[in-house]
């Protein structure tokens, strides 16, 4: 055991590893993160809104944006985000800076209601993850996840050592409802220290790893089962504006949850993140949480010890979509994942074995591909980075179980070029091609 730190002057998260996405000589089709191309306009933009934002902290504010931030963040930031989400999510809420909200839709169709009160700032999805298990979850209760999920997430799961990660059963159109409800009855228990005793997480809305957005029957069914069992729903909500077809009916599991039906009690968190939209390293994002347990997140000692989780960027970003800035940006970011998956999507159709299958994703990042049952995508990636220097991730990554899931495998549209991507896509499926054939004549001899 060493007992000196070494300093690698790393310069972002895939420096110094096996998943260097800027290394120039492998083509990395793995990362979920925006590519170099989409962040370059971020050091002109954030300069911009930084110096609309302090202005305004010296003249008017008394420079409170580098004091403790209020627990849920401040009313400007969660304002500028409920203003814009309502817009991309296709639902008009009126407020004014004195008055609380009035509708003019459904409660379950607004992205916020009463002046943003269900907001809560955080750093991104994984600590909001993190921050609900933490404070809502009884640590001898568990969490339901879908076979295959998001691996860091369940990294980070594991690391609450005394949960139990139970695996549930994945459909074309999203959770097996029935296995869900099996699965969740032999487990409830009456948690005498959280609010709840378990909490199922998912990506509903442009599912990671697999591309699919739940269908409207799975959604309501998941609303329903968590009310019967009084469970928790926390939702990564990062993908839900990037659809490149028609839009969904509902963008979010949370509109589900409706406060004007008889049983609601409020079973739904939506969980969102700048990460995929406009930058992984502002580190911000929300909790849109029900008002049942607002107070219990807000009275928390995690956020009440340093108040607004991430108050000075919080800040800035409020700026950013002040001066019309993030939008610009987004849009400009969206049209390229559009392009890219469109592309990359186009090329699978064309040129992907016929023995092999995927879902054309209608929005997201990711693409989850299947091999005949018979192969193992862990020794197609193998083959594929050495005749092809190009890397992806197999399926069991994304499972509880790493025993299942060997045959599929994802890959992102987020980092490289539209050029990138097709001529990467296309030796994708020479290689596949070719490790197929070789592998059949192993098994034939």
């Amino acid at each position: 055991m060493s007992h000196q730190s070494q300093e690698l002057r790393l310069k972002h998260l895939f420096d110094g590893g096996d998943w260097n996405v800027y290394a120039p000589d492998i083509l990395n089709l793995g990362v979920g993160a925006p590519g170099t191309d989409l962040l370059e306009p971020c050091c002109d933009l954030f300069q911009q809104a930084t110096a609309h934002c302090l202005k305004r902290e010296k003249n008017v504010n008394q420079s409170l944006i580098f004091q403790y931030g209020p627990t849920s963040g401040t009313f400007e930031v969660r304002h500028q985000l409920a203003k814009y989400f309502s817009q991309m999510y296709d639902s008009t809420v009126n407020r004014s800076v004195f008055l609380k909200a009035l509708f003019t839709l459904s409660l379950n169709d607004c992205f916020l209601h009463d002046c943003s009160e269900d907001l809560i700032i955080t750093t991104g999805a994984t600590q909001g993850l993190h921050f609900v298990l933490s404070t809502l979850i009884d640590f001898n209760g568990c969490i339901f996840v879908d076979e295959f999920t998001y691996m860091i997430a369940l990294d980070s799961m594991k690391h609450f050592t005394t949960l139990q990660i139970v695996p549930v059963k994945l459909n074309a159109d999203g959770v097996d409802l029935i296995d869900l409800e099996e699965k969740v009855k032999t487990r409830q228990f009456k948690s005498k220290s959280k609010e709840f005793w378990g909490i199922y997480y998912t990506i509903p809305t442009y599912h990671n790893p697999t591309g699919i957005l739940f269908s409207p029957d799975v959604c309501r069914g998941i609303v329903r089962l968590a009310r019967k069992f009084d469970f928790l729903v926390l939702c990564d909500d990062v993908y839900n504006i990037l659809h490149y077809a028609e839009k969904p009916l509902h963008s979010r599991l949370l509109s589900y949850d409706v406060r004007t039906d008889g049983d609601y009690v409020g079973n739904v968190i939506s969980n969102g993140s700048f990460s995929k939209i406009i930058g992984p390293g502002v580190r911000l994002g929300w909790l849109e949480v029900p008002p049942r347990i607002k107070p219990q997140l807000d009275s928390s000692g995690i956020i009440n010890s340093g108040g607004c989780f991430n108050n000075y960027t919080a800040g800035i970003v409020a700026s950013l979509f002040e001066l019309d800035l993030a939008q610009q940006h987004i849009a400009r970011v969206y049209e390229s994942y559009k392009e890219r998956m469109l592309a990359t999507i186009a090329i699978l159709n064309a040129e992907l074995p016929q023995e092999c299958h995927f879902s054309a994703p209608r929005g997201g990042y990711f693409i989850w591909i299947s091999l005949p049952p018979e192969l193992d995508a862990r020794e197609f990636g193998q083959y594929c980075l050495k005749y092809e220097k190009i890397t992806f991730i197999p399926g069991p990554r994304f499972a509880v179980d790493n025993g299942i899931g060997k045959h599929y495998f994802r890959i992102s549209i987020a980092f490289h070029s539209t050029e990138k991507l097709v001529d990467g896509t296309k030796r994708l499926c020479s290689a596949l091609k070719s490790f197929m054939a070789k592998t059949s004549d192993g098994r034939q001899t």
